[in-house]
């Protein structure tokens, strides 16, 4: 077994190291005058599984680059099997067309990563139930709902109720509620633009009772901010708790939670960000994944680490 960083998840990659007793491949990244990204393994892999850690949040475009050639490095090096450890897939939300005109991204996405030799992905929480269907290698699920739901126990108090943000987190939230057992909400909304939506009503009882808002990714945070305001409006207490496995935080995204009386946002390290002036309470994915990557490569069941959607 051998495992390689990227620069997305490098971090992450060493503690999973630790966790399996073992060494990150040695490699070098560099940037050419004109941007073009170069990539070089420090040694051969012959007959090697291995393992590469990058996440695919932002710049997506170069995270996914650098996966890319990664992986061609490491097929050219020898190994004998090459899966890619994305913790965050970017292009998920991008698995259906809306309107004539637009292409179907994470098809995209996935006729590139098995151009490169990937035999096989490990994803995290994908945004898209479809995505074993649209990639043509085979894809492996986890889910950081447990160790998310563990962390969110310390902020939960007597009478708390779960909130979908929208009906797509509905069967999210309801994985939460299983772990937590506590009543769910969801919050009706329709999406404007990539960072602006409208809200409707609020489905549930949420009236003098302490909201916690789960989804599985947190963009610029518009659905976040309209989901309060509608729970604001239907009387439900601040201030609020929010749970996310992927907290990408672009855009207006810091801003727009800053402007909520928030009490945290318990997220994961799925992609590794600057500091940001919030609330955040991270909690690591290295022993899951460690586990993830040790059973795979014993050739045994992932059992109760896999998720299905």
């Amino acid at each position: 077994m051998q495992l390689i960083a990227g620069s997305a998840s490098g971090q992450l990659a060493a503690a999973i190291a630790v966790e399996l007793g073992t060494e990150l491949v040695g490699r070098e990244l560099e940037r050419f005058p004109d941007g073009e990204i170069h990539v070089r393994l420090h040694q051969e892999l012959r007959d090697a599984d291995t393992f590469i850690f990058q996440s695919t949040g932002p710049p997506s475009q170069e995270h996914l680059t650098e996966l890319l050639l990664l992986a061609d490095a490491a097929y050219r090096a020898g190994a004998a099997r090459i899966t890619a450890v994305m913790p965050y897939l970017a292009y998920a939300r991008q698995d259906r067309r809306a309107a004539i005109g637009e292409p179907v991204g994470l098809r995209v996405v996935a006729d590139v990563l098995r151009a490169s030799h990937i035999d096989r992905l490990v994803v995290v929480d994908p945004h898209t139930p479809a995505l074993e269907s649209i990639v043509g290698v085979p894809v492996e699920t986890t889910t950081a709902i447990p160790l998310l739901a563990d962390a969110l126990r310390r902020h939960v108090e007597a009478g708390a109720v779960l909130v979908a943000p929208d009906l797509g987190a509905a069967k999210l939230v309801d994985r939460y509620a299983a772990v937590l057992d506590l009543d769910v909400a969801i919050v009706r909304k329709t999406r404007v633009s990539g960072d602006q939506v409208t809200v409707g009503s609020v489905v549930g009882d949420v009236e003098g009772r302490q909201p916690i808002i789960v989804d599985d990714m947190i963009s610029t945070a518009g659905t976040i901010a309209s989901a309060a305001e509608a729970l604001h409006t239907a009387g439900a207490l601040e201030p609020i708790v929010v749970a996310t496995t992927h907290a990408l935080l672009v855009g207006p995204a810091v801003e727009r939670l800053g402007a909520l009386d928030l009490e945290v946002v318990v997220t994961t390290d799925s992609v590794e960000a600057p500091a940001k002036p919030l609330p955040l309470e991270h909690v690591t994915l290295a022993s899951r994944l460690g586990e993830v990557v040790r059973r795979l490569h014993e050739g045994r069941p992932l059992d109760e680490l896999a998720a299905y959607q």
